[in-house]
């Protein structure tokens, strides 16, 4: 990609520190190639690359290994050899907590650090229904983006996530939740009561703009879908963007996932305001890649994300425009009640506006859901998410990871 120039920096922020890896990788996010690049350090020769693959995979992925001596279908020798040269490791989990309706929120601190910088965290967020269990994983320390309404896009840019650290997220959650084949499955409030998983499926909608990760997010996503290992199908993983126009199209043929856009406005002098993208993909421009998205149809529709923002974009008339702008577009509109943080201008919207609002859509043909607030007192809720714990004094750091070491 094209370096920013300064025009593009009020609207996309540039990088503040470069990935540092640890001194020795993890195998976990590498792709079977990759891993059997790994087979090659340690070894293996060619014609036994793709056998040991298949079995660190299933290890991985199936049963959730740890440590290469729980690996008791590979040889002494081999295990020594990968154990000399790698590690399994995931994030460290530094802090979890719970919300009252059982939605999850750990903080998490990645391996390999800047010299005489902290460590770098991110937060991921599990969300519990009967039925199913998803995962909101983050693709970027910090946000490349300045949306306005949104506590994450109050940070600055670290850097990009590794497929290694995205997958480790998708790792953590199993490994916390029981998710692995013989693990002991975790209870709890509104753990799912149904279905063979806990995590079933993915959003890619935590920190940062996937988008602007395009590579390292098409190689996790790519990690998860396989049929041998996480297994979730790409009809279960959503990739939400805030309209990175260029980006789309190759989405569409290189991911194949459900696609999400975070529209928010049906004018673009507020969608510039509260998306500031907007001024360098405006929405027409937005639209014309969605209706070309690759393997689009009624069954796999793309949902547009919609805050509710009172007295901002919420009119009835807002409404009626945002029918007219979506038509031709196989589509689904999730409509977001606002979800507050400290030191924001934005109210969320009242909630018989927000029905009215809905009962507008529904009526055009849109399905237009309202999504229920989640984790809102632990600022898990859409759009919170801002490693708060930083703000946290050293004691409550200790007591929180304590608590995410014992539980």
């Amino acid at each position: 990609m094209t370096p920013l120039s300064q025009t593009d920096f009020a609207l996309e922020k540039l990088p503040l520190e470069r990935y540092v890896p640890p001194a020795k990788p993890s195998l976990v996010g590498l792709t079977r190639a990759e891993l059997a690049g790994a087979m090659g350090e340690a070894g293996v020769a060619p014609g036994q690359r793709k056998m040991r693959v298949q079995q660190l995979w299933h290890w991985l992925y199936v049963r959730g290994a740890r440590d290469f001596d729980e690996m008791t279908s590979v040889s002494k020798d081999l295990r020594a050899a990968l154990d000399a040269r790698f590690t399994l490791a995931r994030p460290e989990v530094v802090a979890e907590q719970v919300s009252a309706d059982g939605t999850r929120k750990w903080l998490l601190r990645l391996p390999g650090e800047v010299a005489g910088e902290r460590p770098h965290e991110v937060e991921c967020v599990y969300i519990p229904e009967s039925d199913r269990g998803t995962l909101c994983l983050s693709s970027q320390v910090g946000c490349t983006l300045n949306c306005s309404f949104c506590h994450t896009g109050t940070q600055r840019l670290v850097r990009n996530l590794t497929a290694g650290e995205i997958v480790g997220q998708i790792m953590v959650a199993r490994d916390r939740l029981g998710d692995f084949l013989g693990a002991e499955r975790a209870t709890g409030p509104g753990l799912p009561t149904a279905g063979e998983r806990c995590v079933s499926n993915i959003v890619m909608m935590g920190m940062g703009e996937p988008l602007y990760n395009f590579e390292a997010v098409r190689d996790a996503l790519g990690v998860a879908q396989d049929g041998d290992g996480l297994a979730i199908s790409r009809r279960r993983i959503t990739l939400s963007t805030s309209g990175v126009v260029p980006m789309i199209p190759r989405a569409g043929d290189e991911i194949g996932v459900m696609l999400a856009i975070s529209l928010h406005a049906v004018r673009d002098e507020l969608r510039d305001e509260l998306v500031p993208l907007n001024r360098k993909y405006p929405i027409a421009e937005l639209l014309d890649a969605c209706r070309n998205y690759p393997g689009l149809s009624n069954a796999r529709r793309i949902t547009f994300e919609y805050v509710m923002l009172k007295g901002v974009n919420d009119s009835l008339a807002d409404a009626k425009a945002l029918v007219r702008l979506l038509k031709g577009i196989p589509a689904k509109i999730n409509l977001i009640p606002f979800n507050p943080w400290p030191g924001t201008k934005y109210e969320c919207s009242d909630w018989d506006r927000i029905e009215k609002f809905s009962e507008i859509v529904f009526n055009a043909g849109y399905a237009s859901p309202v999504r229920t607030p989640r984790g809102r007192d632990i600022l898990a809720a859409c759009g919170q998410l801002k490693s708060a714990t930083e703000k946290l004094s050293a004691r409550e750091r200790l007591a929180l990871r304590a608590m995410a070491m014992t539980d």
